[in-house]
């Protein structure tokens, strides 16, 4: 079950949202060949990605992590390493991680972008993304295993979101098989549901770090991400579009009924 849309119009056309999506996939194509060159994707992931052992320190110099077929991701000291945290949010692991964040951005992005201005947005969205980075840093500071995808910074789009549109009905598809339904859900439903999936599948990683118990997933990336935005919010939000965006979302209200 994923979201596909919500009941949430918008006061102006979301460039800064289209502008971070068109970013995103161009990354993923002409650095990262959209996946079909394994060696320049794992190049990419290797290269660019985030590697908590490399900020921290804590990752012995020249130790491999196989990352493909005959490949091996090798801890160095390279100065763009600290450039890694923004530079990871923009790259992806395959055609699925890609489109699955780009529908979650598609669905949540475009009104928290309404009610902050195009630029506030943009800034918003990197230090979610560098919180989330952080976040996952934290709780495994020593890994070598590199890390990558826009989630983190979307996480706090979905953070903001649930504490300025709660009400706000989120249209979900359920698949089973070849059955589908759409459903209407509260956002604060769909949003706090998430997040506590993803603090659940992160408990075991606290207990013993290991990327794999997540399922290689950076769930804490995730939920730190979440919170940032969630505290982000308040900075960054403009009372004046925010009291006219619920004004015409208002209005959308009372012509549905």
């Amino acid at each position: 079950m994923f979201p596909i849309g919500d009941d949430n119009p918008t006061l102006r056309t979301p460039l800064m949202t289209y502008f971070l999506l068109a970013t995103t996939f161009a990354a993923w194509v002409f650095i990262q060949g959209a996946g079909f060159d394994p060696r320049l994707l794992a190049a990419s992931v290797c290269n660019l990605g985030l590697v908590p052992g490399e900020l921290s320190g804590m990752a012995p110099l020249g130790t491999g992590v196989p990352i493909g077929a005959g490949l091996a991701c090798v801890i160095d000291h390279d100065p763009i390493n600290l450039a890694t945290p923004v530079l990871s949010m923009f790259l992806h692991g395959s055609w699925g991680h890609i489109l699955g964040n780009a529908l979650f951005f598609w669905v949540f992005g475009n009104n928290v972008e309404d009610v902050m201005g195009r630029f506030r947005f943009l800034a918003f969205y990197l230090l979610c993304g560098i919180a989330a980075g952080l976040a996952h840093v934290l709780v495994d500071p020593a890994s070598p295993v590199p890390t990558v995808g826009a989630s983190g910074a979307i996480s706090g789009v979905m953070g903001a979101y649930l504490l300025l549109f709660p009400a706000v009905r989120v249209r979900m598809l359920f698949i089973f098989v070849i059955f589908w339904k759409t459903f209407r859900v509260a956002a604060w439903l769909v949003l706090l549901w998430w997040f506590a999936l993803q603090v659940w599948s992160g408990l075991p990683q606290l207990i013993s770090p290991n990327p794999e118990i997540a399922g290689g997933v950076a769930v804490w990336a995730h939920a730190g991400g979440f919170v940032a935005g969630a505290l982000l919010i308040r900075f960054f939000a403009d009372p004046r579009l925010v009291a006219r965006h619920r004004a015409v979302l208002a209005a959308a209200r009372v012509r549905s009924d």
